[in-house]
C-alpha cells in the first residue's frame, strides 16, 4: 500500500536550517508530483513546495520564497524539503502529499522555531 512516511523535523533556532525528508513506498515514486504542507495550530492546512516528476518545475508559497528548495530523488523514491534561515512563523506540523486524483499524506513531522 501506499506510504509516505517524513522524518527530519525538530527545534531550531531562528535562523537555523532542516532538511525534511519523505521516503515514498508503494507507488510508483517518479510517476507523481510530489508536495509539502503545513500546518500551525489554529490554522488551515498550507500548501508550501511543490515539484514535478522529474523535478524540473518548482513552485513555493510566497513567505517561503528564497529559503526552503524542495527536490526529489527518484532512485531514492524520496522528495525534500531543504529549509533556511528559519522564523518562529515557520513552526507547524509539516506533511507530504502524493499529487494525484487520490491524496496520499504522510503522518506528519514537527517543526518549532524558537529561541
Amino acid at each position: 500500500q501506499v506510504q509516505l512516511v517524513e522524518s527530519g523535523g525538530g527545534l531550531v533556532q531562528p535562523g537555523g536550517s532542516l532538511r525534511l525528508s519523505c521516503a515514498a513506498s508503494g507507488f510508483t515514486f517518479s510517476s507523481y508530483a510530489m508536495s509539502w504542507y503545513r500546518q500551525a495550530p489554529g490554522k488551515e492546512r498550507e500548501l508550501v513546495a511543490y515539484i514535478s516528476t522529474a523535478g524540473g518545475r518548482t513552485t513555493y508559497v510566497d513567505s517561503v520564497k528564497g529559503r526552503f528548495t524542495i527536490s526529489r530523488d527518484n532512485a531514492k523514491n524520496t522528495v525534500y524539503l531543504q529549509m533556511n534561515s528559519l522564523k518562529p512563523e515557520d513552526t507547524a506540523v509539516y506533511y507530504c502529499r502524493r499529487n494525484g486524483h487520490i491524496d496520499y499524506w504522510g503522518q506528519g513531522t514537527q517543526v518549532t522555531v524558537s529561541s
